[in-house]
């Protein structure tokens, strides 16, 4: 307890943040300010063409539309507050924002990591057994796994935010980061955290290694399903479903993996801003057109809104 009271006894962190070494910093803010509006208005669309056609009420699109409010939760954990330092020259965040910043922004990720794989498994009911999908993917069982995720991903956040934010930190607090990330706190940390970071290992092979395996599963089973289809247009339809998902499960996963399973040796700080800037900043913008340009319900019931 002792050990608690003295961590937030210090002075406020203070985020070095994207800037530092950038010639032109206000360009750089712009298209990021930029890219943030257009993923803000993209999964708030995509939220209300779900909530509005009444076609789009399935579990497929019930789980889209959590990816998107997933998304829309995600930049705007710490981009406002990039804003915010950026108009002000002012870089520091509160022990408590901090914390906050951690919880939220870990919730998401590991919220991210299950929902993708519940995803696949619902595209693998969907077309590999079919005359079960009103049964195996009812709303009961839907809001049962979604709950789970939710309960999962917050627990885990939980357990590793308390622990971080207890640990000893020295008497610098500059975060070479934008936001508040565990790699990126562990550096300031006057302690071994060699036993921590076993853990967090652990963590990433549950959230991250073992979604993706589930993923991996479910499409080879799809594939296989797919390649016995006679109907050329059941085919294009299965695989115009599918390629969506998995050019989302790409991006996302093979950034986080870069990001959490490279070992240290293979990559900078300043790569590691790139590659957080990529899943947290590109992929909520990225998503939305992703699924609206590659989905024709989604092109439809865009159109059905526009035409009102």
């Amino acid at each position: 307890m002792e050990r608690w009271i003295n961590s937030t006894a210090g002075p406020d962190f203070v985020l070095l943040g994207l800037f530092l070494h950038i010639q032109a910093p206000k360009v750089l803010f712009t298209l990021i300010f930029l890219v943030f509006l257009t993923a803000l208005g993209g999964n708030v669309m995509m939220m209300i063409l779900i909530w509005l056609d009444s076609h789009l009420h399935t579990p497929m699109y019930f789980l889209l539309s959590q990816l998107s409010l997933m998304d829309l939760l995600y930049s705007s954990t710490f981009v406002p507050k990039i804003a915010i330092d950026f108009l002000s020259g002012r870089n520091s965040i509160s022990y408590i924002g901090c914390g906050i910043q951690l919880f939220v922004f870990t919730t998401l990720v590991g919220a991210e990591c299950l929902l993708l794989a519940v995803m696949a498994y619902d595209r693998y009911v969907a077309i590999c057994h079919p005359l079960h999908y009103s049964v195996l993917m009812c709303p009961v069982v839907c809001a049962f796994m979604m709950t789970g995720t939710w309960l999962g991903a917050l627990l885990n956040a939980l357990i590793h935010v308390i622990y971080t934010l207890s640990l000893p930190y020295c008497a610098s607090r500059e975060i070479h980061h934008f936001f508040c990330e565990i790699p990126a706190l562990l550096k300031l940390v006057c302690a071994d955290t060699s036993l921590y970071e076993n853990g967090l290992f652990v963590s990433g092979v549950l959230f991250l290694l073992f979604p993706i395996s589930a993923i991996m599963a479910s499409y080879g089973q799809i594939l296989s399903t797919i390649l016995r289809l006679r109907s050329n247009l059941g085919m294009r339809k299965a695989l115009a479903t599918c390629s969506s998902h998995m050019i989302v499960v790409s991006l996302f996963y093979g950034s986080a993996i870069i990001k959490y399973f490279l070992p240290k040796a293979y990559h900078t700080e300043e790569q590691d801003k790139v590659v957080s800037v990529f899943y947290t900043i590109l992929t909520p913008m990225l998503n939305p057109l992703i699924y609206s340009l590659r989905n024709k319900d989604m092109a439809g019931a865009l159109r059905k809104v526009l035409g009102r």
